[in-house]
């Protein structure tokens, strides 16, 4: 590259990872906190969390990288059009090209990185954090959370302890069971504990009411009792793996005895396409934010921010792929517009570029923006500096 093409692409970096860095931070911290609540009712470590939240890590970046591309590149290209920098390189004869290669330098290389995570590292992140709180569930049920907490364990069913002994021992033990629409269940037992196997809580010296939905109640008092969970564990102990979870080669050749693909193989069919798509959103945006922002402009025309323009763009097109992408899900005829919608939007982008042309607002808009602006006292009128206005 030449010193100006590594000029643009050192400023264009050190935006793009000055814009992603606080946007990750902000979501991967709000996804690590849906799941805080999980790992420490089952009793887990802080290094359990940060092993959680560092596996959710991966399924952020690719979605973030794209905007932070857009924000930084926008951003940096105006920085230089008010310095008046875009302007000198027009007028010493410097061709689109020098501005154009070092930020499709920088897509091209966030591209090739949101297909290795999108395909290899995030699937595999994917099934790991499932089966850390498939393990927490079924840890949860063993510990019973914490003391003097009512805490539903499933729907229909909570429980509540008095204290925790030494030897697994509870004691002042409250079960509420729901789960039958027929019938309600409450449990109350001096003591109890969870068996070795973890298939049923042993409650002794209590008793059971039963109430029926027509308000009749039958009262049964027990030595010892044995509430199965059985089914609870086994259903918490294993992890749902579904498409997105699953790796690029797999979602080429799917295990046909797979449950999850029998139930649903429109999702595999619609998560394949969508890793052959989402991985070209860094190109795309950045042809985007080239359009709007690579050429040289008057500091008094009137126009919007290249920052606000690209990435309502951006965001419109992100949203069309996702609703694509969900609908292909259940119509296979969702597909192409997974296609059609980048390599359209790439193609009308390139030929913009190509053409060397402006992307200018129709003269009807711009006299009202620019009616707007003098309003709001955002920019002079002219004639104001003593100039003619034209």
């Amino acid at each position: 590259m030449k010193l100006i093409e590594r000029y643009i692409f050192r400023r264009a970096t050190i935006m793009f990872l000055a814009t992603l860095l606080p946007l990750m931070g902000i979501v991967w911290t709000t996804q690590a906190l849906t799941n805080v609540n999980l790992v420490t009712d089952s009793g887990q470590s802080i290094i359990a969390f940060l092993k959680l939240a560092t596996l959710i890590l991966p399924s952020v970046v690719p979605i973030i990288l794209p905007f932070a591309l857009v924000i930084g590149v926008t951003q940096t290209l105006s920085a230089m059009n008010t310095d008046s920098e875009l302007t000198v390189l027009s007028a010493a004869g410097s061709s689109r090209m020098s501005i154009i290669r070092p930020v499709m330098f920088l897509a091209a290389g966030l591209s090739v990185l949101s297909f290795a995570i999108d395909n290899f590292v995030e699937p595999y992140s994917r099934v790991a954090v499932r089966k850390m709180i498939a393990t927490a569930h079924a840890d949860l049920l063993a510990s019973v959370v914490q003391e003097n907490a009512f805490r539903k364990i499933t729907d229909g069913l909570y429980v509540q302890v008095g204290a925790r002994r030494s030897g697994g021992v509870l004691q002042g033990i409250f079960v509420a069971d729901a789960r039958d629409p027929n019938f309600e269940l409450v449990y109350y037992a001096r003591e109890g504990a969870v068996d070795e196997e973890r298939s049923a809580l042993v409650m002794k010296d209590g008793e059971v009411h039963r109430k029926l939905p027509d308000g009749d109640v039958s009262i049964i008092k027990f030595d010892s009792y044995a509430f199965d969970l059985t089914d609870l564990t086994r259903m918490a102990g294993e992890a749902n793996i579904r498409a997105k979870d699953r790796d690029l080669f797999y979602l080429l050749d799917p295990d046909p005895d797979d449950e999850a693909y029998k139930r649903a193989p429109l999702a595999f069919t619609a998560e394949l396409h969508r890793r052959f798509t989402e991985w070209t959103f860094p190109l795309l945006f950045g042809l985007i934010a080239l359009v709007v922002s690579s050429d040289a402009r008057s500091h008094r025309e009137a126009r919007v921010h290249p920052m606000v323009s690209a990435l309502g763009a951006a965001l419109v097109i992100r949203w069309m792929t996702f609703y694509a992408a969900n609908s292909a899900e259940d119509s296979v005829w969702f597909v192409p517009l997974m296609y059609l919608v980048p390599l359209v939007t790439g193609a009308l982008a390139i030929q913009q570029l190509a053409s060397n042309r402006r992307l200018d607002i129709p003269m009807t808009w711009q006299e009202k923006l620019t009616d707007l602006m003098v309003r709001l006292r955002l920019v002079r009128p002219a004639g104001a500096d003593g100039e003619q206005p034209s």
